[in-house]
């Protein structure tokens, strides 16, 4: 299942990647599924790891990608319907991970970069172990425990308040606690008490656990309250929720208050002052993680200052300041069988080692990205060595690892077991899938094909693409529909999707005769097409596929242009490079002379923008809503220029978003202020020449009625 994910991270063109993200989607909405409502999950901790690391790295490689993963997917699967519902009115989001030293050190410059703190100011962390549970938040209103709620999805989650009643790490009753209190942490069970659980479950004849954790899971969310109190499940308090009062000025000390207040802490939870203090108290409990009794999967770090944590915020999906460090994956060596090519939707040539059967991690790998054709040579893309030089050749002994990414990776070749006769793998310069020269531009780590809508590869991930879930979302029209009905015919483009009834008068007779289908599912698959033919703007726009194009700058160009109409007219004017629409593409916060080439490029292509119009043809467009506030900056166009003195330029343009201001890279006609700091120069003099309102951050922070 997951080996179809094979396309390496390092060598993403920046639409490949945003298609990689999103091709995650289903297996992702299954797996939150299994795992958090079924309590029975197909894929490993590493496995599903894995796609927040290889979302990590492409927000490493492409940062304006960031926050391109719906919530939807990182978070949890939706309430299972059996219980109340229960919304979060704080929500219980999901961590970042890192995996490495490099990745923590990141993680704290970062925090430190938006802050605007200097290196040597002191940043103070918590580090405490990630417990291998199932999230669970208590809410207590005067000192009484009146409502316990799992995840869910982060935003609602199931009412499992008489299970957690039966807990005895859990109080019902406090004393000295904030009037409000939404405590929030994770019920487990120990190593000891599953041995005995599956003891138990053997002599009744019943079907054991497969881990402390989906015992855990599977004891908590019982319709009977009194099998879970038969089940000896425990809980670390380590986070809240709603507050009436503050616990404390600091994570540290907050934690404190609630082991003050009755409920178990972990024990190794530790302050630390520097990222070396964090990164020895990593290695301290991974020392002791075969003998603490129960599972962990990494370290937890968080922003220690409670203020700092309020000012960094948080992500769609993940806060700025915690992140989960992560425990290795296990390395295996095997046999590299045959290095096969596979192209994607906008035609890179990805190579992938098809492997001899090991087992790598309790997981059985068979595929293992190669990454690109610098990787087999043994160089990197400044065209420096790798693995000292060695090439990767088809019958080499290679060691495989998954450290947290969907597939494999090969981290090393053994020259001692390669076969003399093995000669170098030599990467191709056609198209596999259609013949088509496949080129290499300057500057990019991967080989394309040219071929176009004439490569079937590439027109298949298309409409793939375009299904997808967070594009057309048609539902029974997946993957798998998608290349059948190519491979018949039927569906060449998107437009041919919402012809396809039409050309077929009913088309139930003809569809519903396919294996798989009946007059019931074939009916269906109609009415969803009809359903999808009213489509947003910006996933309109997403859905399209066009190059460097992903959810979150859809999002932008949508929420810029607000129509369909005018949208597609800005792209036909734009010129190459010039003209009034092209600045004004390019004053777009986000939008890079990358990205709006490619999108200009679409629009000016005869075959693709044909394709597109035939599209639009069958569609209404809904329009974008501007972003509504009742605050004086909604709707004004912000530039920020300069050295800002009070906060930083991130914190800045996030807080003038959420604010419902547009905030531009570069200033134009459609400038409504311009912020400038100290150190202003071209810009304050283009926003002199325009008549646009400049005013400093002083003036600025007391607009928006910022302290």
């Amino acid at each position: 299942m997951i080996e179809q994910f094979s396309r390496p991270v390092e060598a993403l063109g920046k639409e490949t990647a945003k298609k990689e993200l999103h091709e995650l989607e289903a297996i992702l909405e299954r797996a939150n599924k299994a795992y958090h409502l079924d309590d029975e999950p197909f894929l490993t901790d590493a496995e599903f790891d894995a796609l927040k690391r290889r979302a990590f790295d492409i927000e490493k490689k492409y940062p304006e990608l960031k926050e391109l993963f719906s919530p939807e997917f990182m978070l949890g699967a939706r309430p299972n319907e059996r219980f109340e519902r229960v919304n979060h009115a704080v929500r219980m989001l999901s961590l970042g991970n890192g995996f490495s030293d490099e990745n923590i050190a990141d993680f704290v410059e970062r925090m430190r970069s938006y802050l605007g703190l200097a290196a040597e100011a002191p940043l103070p962390c918590t580090a405490e172990p990630k417990i291998d549970g199932l999230s669970l938040s208590l809410r207590y209103e005067n000192g009484v425990l009146v409502q316990a709620a799992t995840r869910g999805d982060g935003a609602v989650g199931e009412n499992v308040t008489e299970n957690a009643r039966t807990i005895a790490d859990i109080p019902q009753k406090l004393t000295g606690a904030p009037d409000v209190l939404e405590v929030r942490g994770e019920v487990y069970m120990s190593h000891e008490d599953f041995a005995a659980l599956n003891a138990r479950q053997l002599e009744k004849g019943d079907k054991p656990f497969a881990n402390p954790r989906n015992a855990a899971a599977g004891s908590l969310r019982q319709l009977d309250a009194r099998i879970t109190a038969a089940r000896p499940l425990r809980f670390f308090a380590y986070a809240w929720g709603v507050l009436s009062e503050p616990l404390a000025a600091t994570q540290f000390g907050s934690i404190k208050r609630l082991k003050a207040l009755g409920f178990q802490t972990n024990p190794l939870t530790k302050l630390c002052e520097s990222l070396p203090e964090m990164l020895a108290h990593y290695r301290a409990i991974e020392a002791q993680r075969a003998t603490l009794g129960y599972d962990i999967d990494g370290v937890v770090y968080k922003a220690n200052d409670l203020a700092l944590q309020a000012r960094l915020g948080f992500r769609s999906t993940t806060p700025r300041w915690a992140l989960a460090h992560k425990f290795p994956a296990e390395l295996a060596w095997t046999r590299l069988e045959k290095i096969e090519i596979q192209v994607g939707r906008t035609g890179a040539l990805s190579p992938v080692a098809r492997l001899t059967p090991v087992t790598v991690g309790g997981v059985v790998v068979s595929n293992a990205t190669l990454h690109n054709e610098d990787y087999i040579a043994g160089r990197d893309s400044k065209g420096e060595e790798i693995r000292g030089g060695k090439d990767i050749r088809e019958g080499d002994w290679v060691q495989v690892y998954r450290a947290g990414d969907v597939i494999p990776k090969v981290a090393d070749v053994d020259l001692a077991r390669r076969d003399p006769g093995a000669e170098p793998y030599t990467f191709p310069h056609l198209c596999p899938e259609c013949g088509s020269e496949a080129i290499r531009e300057e500057g990019d780590a991967v080989r394309r094909c040219t071929g176009g809508l004439i490569c079937p590869a590439q027109a298949v991930e298309k409409l793939k693409h375009f299904v997808s879930r967070a594009a057309f979302d048609i539902e029974g029209l997946g993957a798998k529909q998608v290349e059948a009905f190519y491979k018949d015919g039927w569906v060449k483009e998107p437009a041919d999707i919402f012809t396809l009834q039409e050309r077929f008068g009913s088309g139930l007779q003809q569809l519903k005769n396919r294996d798989g289908w009946g007059e019931k599912s074939a009916q269906n698959l109609f009415d969803a097409i009809a359903e999808k033919r009213a489509i947003p703007l910006a996933k309109l726009i997403f859905a399209l596929g066009i190059r460097h194009v992903g959810e979150s700058s859809a999002q932008l160009l949508a929420t810029h242009y607000l129509s369909w109409d005018r949208f597609v007219d800005a792209m036909t004017t734009a010129g190459p490079c010039e003209g009034a629409e092209w600045d004004e593409l390019l004053s777009i916060d986000g939008v890079g002379e990358t990205l709006g080439r490619s999108v200009v490029s679409a629009f000016h292509d005869g075959p693709e923008r044909d394709a597109i119009l035939r599209l639009a043809a069958h569609l209404t467009v809904q329009d974008a809503t501007p972003p509504s506030s009742e605050s004086p900056v909604s709707g004004l166009t912000v530039v920020f220029t300069g050295t800002l003195e009070r906060m930083t330029r991130a914190e800045a343009k996030a807080r003038a978003e959420a604010l419902g201001a547009k905030v531009a890279g570069s200033v134009s006609a459609k400038t409504n202020i311009l912020v400038a700091g100290p150190g202003a120069g071209s810009k304050a003099k283009k926003a002199a020449d325009l008549g646009v309102k400049v005013i400093d951050e002083d003036t600025w922070l007391s607009m928006i009625g910022a302290t």
